[in-house]
């Protein structure tokens, strides 16, 4: 039987979890349930405190390959922006973490899967900046589903074709000048940045995690993840 390569799902901060006396650090079953069934072991990568983010490069190393999941909004400060009043940033710590994994993951060369807060961070990164605030429009995309149709020639457009499918999607923020290096890699019927990507990472805006069960347009983002960092862990074997 092939071993399961270790995905790390970066974890997210929550003040109380039912069942636990104190704070915890906790991942969506859906995404990693994605993960297992793309074939991979997923494994909650702890925040622990800002002095220990020196060390990730060190602890990611460790991991075949990894997916930073949705969240809550990216303070602007980060990308050099005043807090709109929609802003709802999330616990500073949980900010220097994640832009610190990206951080890592490129230089690593780490397969990654971003999504949704996720595609934000790695967008903030690359020097990009976010539209903090979507107007109401014909596309749901603060708790909805709409179509996205993948850029021909991406990497995206080579898992899921260029004809549009359906994702479900839960985000008022999107891309708006983007980041250094990245590649647009599709958009929803309104022309907004729905995923960008760059070698070996690709980010979408969307929720994969939610449809993976039934859409087998997800579920290719998360087998394309674990096969990545399966081929990476052999090669490097």
């Amino acid at each position: 039987m092939t071993s399961r390569p270790p995905i790390a799902v970066v974890g997210r901060r929550a003040a109380k979890v039912s069942g636990l006396r104190f704070s915890a650090t906790v991942a969506a079953e859906a995404v990693c349930e994605a993960v297992f069934a793309a074939g991979g072991e997923p494994l909650v990568l702890h925040g622990a405190d800002r002095a220990a983010l020196a060390e990730l490069p060190r602890r990611l190393s460790r991991f075949a390959g990894l997916v930073l999941p949705g969240g809550s909004d990216l303070d602007p400060a980060h990308y050099g922006q005043e807090r709109a009043p929609e802003t709802e940033p999330d616990h500073p710590d949980q900010d220097a973490l994640d832009l610190a994994v990206i951080r890592a993951v490129l230089t690593l060369g780490t397969p990654t899967l971003a999504i949704c807060r996720g595609l934000q961070v790695v967008n903030t990164v690359c020097g990009g900046t976010l539209l903090q605030h979507l107007p109401p429009g014909p596309v749901p995309h603060l708790d909805g589903i709409h179509e996205v149709a993948a850029e021909p020639g991406s990497a995206l457009a080579a898992l899921v074709g260029t004809r549009p499918y359906r994702v479900s999607s839960y985000h008022h923020q999107v891309v708006d000048r983007l980041g250094t290096g990245l590649r647009v890699a599709a958009r929803s019927p309104d022309g907004r940045v729905e995923a960008v990507e760059r070698p070996g990472l690709l980010a979408v805006q969307w929720h994969p995690e939610d449809l993976a069960g039934e859409s087998p347009q997800d579920a290719a983002l998360f087998t394309d993840v674990v096969e990545r960092a399966r081929r990476q862990k052999e090669a490097a074997a």
